[in-house]
């Protein structure tokens, strides 16, 4: 199996090829612009493995992916590469216009053309995931789950970019029948997770007894999935998924906000225990706007069609996450040096927002 990734060497991407090159045993180019997030060092599993490469370009760059694409001549395509941060996408949407849809657009493009040549079982066979996120459906209440057929109603720069991208997607299968599969997910956790996030901006903060800043009240939940567990399932749906449908991709795992960064402080109390709890570290700060109130994914399409199970419940899976960060400050220390641990989001009356 031969398969390019884009975005390989971001948060869900890195952990997607670890996956494809460790335990499938795939021959994979991964495809990275190494914009902010983007880390070379989230890749160094897989630094010496002969069925892995990398290539820094851009998706933007027709010419590039068309040499990327037809040179490697993969039997799949799986599209990871975007901007994902709302709070940057407040500040700046320039980007996320840019990359998310004008970028999905070439590449969509370049797919097709390559499709288009390939011989009759070759084509038959090829698939083109495009990965996207559950904030593309907007806010719940305080029941009920986003399902495949739950209308989009995008409320931030960064959910109506992918959005776009999605529908761009779609039309590519439904217009020229280029064999493209969609999977939207739930909040991912886990390692190799850029520090200006929620749960890892939390452990980092914690750790070094710096303010938690929570915005609001702490009251939007959100529906957690480990990383690993999502690379599984992209892999699945990549291969056994059926042309031009949507599959949701959802760790089961709803929790508030501020009980997560309560699980978080409470485990690092217990593996590295200090004068006081590090709840005293938290602060309710002014809210973000556009902050929606509920997420959470109904993932039976998946279980049932494919067969899909997520491996780790979030009490494991935050426990390894903590370790993780605990275990491997090589990693994390670079990016920290270089980033002041502060969310970037503009509260409604248009200051500096600095919440998780």
């Amino acid at each position: 199996m031969r398969i390019v990734v884009t975005g390989g060497a971001g948060f869900i991407g890195s952990a997607l090829v670890r996956h494809l090159v460790l335990e499938r045993g795939a021959q994979v180019l991964t495809i990275d612009a190494l914009t902010y997030a983007g880390n070379r060092a989230s890749l160094e599993a897989v630094k010496t493995c002969a069925n892995h490469r990398f290539l820094q370009a851009d998706i933007r760059n027709s010419a590039a992916m068309h040499e990327a694409i037809t040179t490697f001549a993969p039997d799949r395509i799986m599209h990871l590469a975007a901007e994902s941060h709302v709070d940057r996408s407040i500040t700046g949407a320039d980007n996320f216009i840019s990359t998310n849809v004008v970028g999905t657009f070439t590449l969509l493009e370049v797919a097709r053309n390559y499709w288009n040549g390939l011989a009759a079982r070759a084509k038959t066979d090829f698939r083109f995931l495009h990965v996207s996120t559950d904030e593309v459906y907007g806010s719940l209440g305080a029941d009920g789950l986003f399902t495949e057929q739950t209308p989009y109603d995008p409320s931030s720069p960064y959910s109506a970019s992918k959005a776009a991208s999605d529908h761009l997607a779609k039309a590519w299968y439904r217009t020229y029948g280029l064999p493209v599969v969609v999977s939207n997910c739930s909040n991912n956790y886990g390692p190799y997770h850029f520090p200006e996030k929620l749960i890892p901006l939390s452990i980092l903060n914690a750790m070094e007894r710096k303010p938690l800043p929570v915005y609001g009240k702490g009251d939007n939940i959100r529906d957690w999935l480990h990383v690993d567990d999502h690379a599984r399932a992209l892999d699945l749906i990549a291969g056994k998924g059926r042309p031009g449908e949507t599959y949701n991709v959802g760790g089961g795992n709803e929790r508030r906000n501020i009980d997560v960064v309560l699980q978080i402080c409470k485990l690092l109390d217990q593996f590295v225990p200090g004068p006081t709890s590090r709840a005293e570290l938290i602060e309710f700060v002014t809210d973000r706007p556009g902050h929606d109130a509920r997420y959470a994914i109904d993932a039976t399409k998946l279980e049932t069609e494919l067969g899909w199970r997520a491996q780790e419940t979030f009490e494991t899976g935050i426990a390894k996450t903590v370790r993780w960060y605990l275990d491997n400050e090589w990693w994390w220390r670079p990016l920290r040096d270089r980033y002041d641990g502060e969310r970037l989001g503009l509260s409604v009356a248009g200051g500096a927002g600095k919440a998780a």
